[in-house]
């Protein structure tokens, strides 16, 4: 084992999270430059979180369970997985030299740590969090760079359209996802179908409605750094409220996401990048039901049309990472004029 001090920082949720979560995890890197830095996450994301940088080493942990002896006794272990008291306890059990988390009244280890709030963005609570602890994080440090691998021709200045989703409250119906594929395509677009193995049925049902052929269907056929270089080498997407949509947002690819039962106030894309689009109804539900969302179905196929439209182009510096060396440990910075509302759809 390295006689390097450790970070252990949990967060075994999934890509959307693990994008969100990037801000938060350049500050750690800047103030703990000497630390192995651990990420306790899903596996799918590892070959992600390598080309960030930013964490030596993702340890594959897909949901809350105890961590491995190989953890335990870490220098520091940050909580960026929740409010609690599941993750810190989990944490916790590993016997930290030191704790970053925010406060939960039945983990008594916690006192004094900063305090949850429920209506704040996901990317600015956990910059926050550490800002508190004394572990300048900013916000605004979401870009990474493009990954190089090579791309097709049909991807190159393409509509990417991402039809799925993890659960069915948040996704949109396929025959709204063809139309507006048949309207790029009118518009002399090109279109690719993108998804994970998991989804290739409903993206190529989604083709086959638009009339598109096989070829355009990219579900099942990318790794996660395959997808990522569709979506830095395509003009614009199109998705609902998704990993892809914070691939879009990191990459600094023109987006347009369709929210349903979760507000773009707590996922959405940040306000001062006018090249990404929410859609949101302003109604809230189960992110995780069965059945899709009656806000998502507000939102229509002209809405998603109109928004396309009026999309900007991708500004020059959009995506373009600021190496690491770059980043100082600032402060986080003045939250009043700055967040992350969505545009009300209609």
């Amino acid at each position: 084992m390295s006689g390097r001090p450790r970070l252990v920082v949990l967060r075994a949720l999934g890509l959307g999270d693990y994008l969100t979560g990037i801000p938060a995890l350049r500050g750690l890197a800047v103030a703990f430059p000497d630390h192995r830095r651990l990420l306790v996450a899903p596996a799918g994301i590892a070959a992600l979180a390598r080309h960030v940088g930013l964490i030596e080493a993702v340890v594959d942990t897909p949901r809350l369970v105890p961590l491995a002896p190989a953890l335990h006794q870490p220098d520091v272990a940050v909580d960026l997985h929740g409010r609690g008291p599941e993750s810190q306890r989990l944490l916790l059990d590993c016997r930290p030299d030191r704790l970053v988390s925010f406060t939960h009244a039945q983990v008594p280890a916690t006192l004094g740590a900063p305090h949850w709030r429920a209506d704040e963005h996901e990317v600015w609570r956990w910059c926050r969090m550490l800002s508190e602890s004394g572990i300048p994080a900013d916000p605004s440090r979401l870009d990474i760079q493009a990954p190089p691998r090579p791309v097709a021709t049909q991807v190159r200045g393409a509509t990417v359209v991402h039809p799925g989703a993890a659960s069915p409250a948040r996704r949109w119906p396929p025959e709204r996802w063809a139309a507006v594929a048949r309207a790029e395509m009118a518009c002399g677009r090109k279109v690719v179908i993108t998804g994970n193995q998991g989804e290739a049925q409903l993206a190529g049902r989604v083709a086959a409605m638009a009339g598109l052929g096989p070829t355009a269907v990219l579900a099942g056929r990318t790794d996660l750094l395959g997808l990522a270089a569709v979506v830095a080498a395509s003009d614009r997407v199109v998705s609902g409220d998704t990993g892809v949509a914070h691939l879009a947002t990191a990459l600094g690819t023109p987006s347009v996401v369709l929210f349903g039962p979760v507000s773009p106030a707590h996922w959405g894309p940040p306000r001062d990048r006018p090249w990404h689009r929410a859609l949101w109804a302003g109604e809230t539900g189960d992110p995780h039901g069965q059945q899709v969302d009656a806000g998502l179905l507000a939102v229509s196929v002209n809405d998603v049309l109109h928004a396309l439209a009026d999309l900007p182009g991708r500004p020059p510096s959009a995506g373009a990472a600021t190496a690491l060396a770059d980043l100082p440990g600032r402060p986080m910075p003045d939250l009043s004029n700055r967040g992350f509302p969505g545009t009300l759809a209609g």
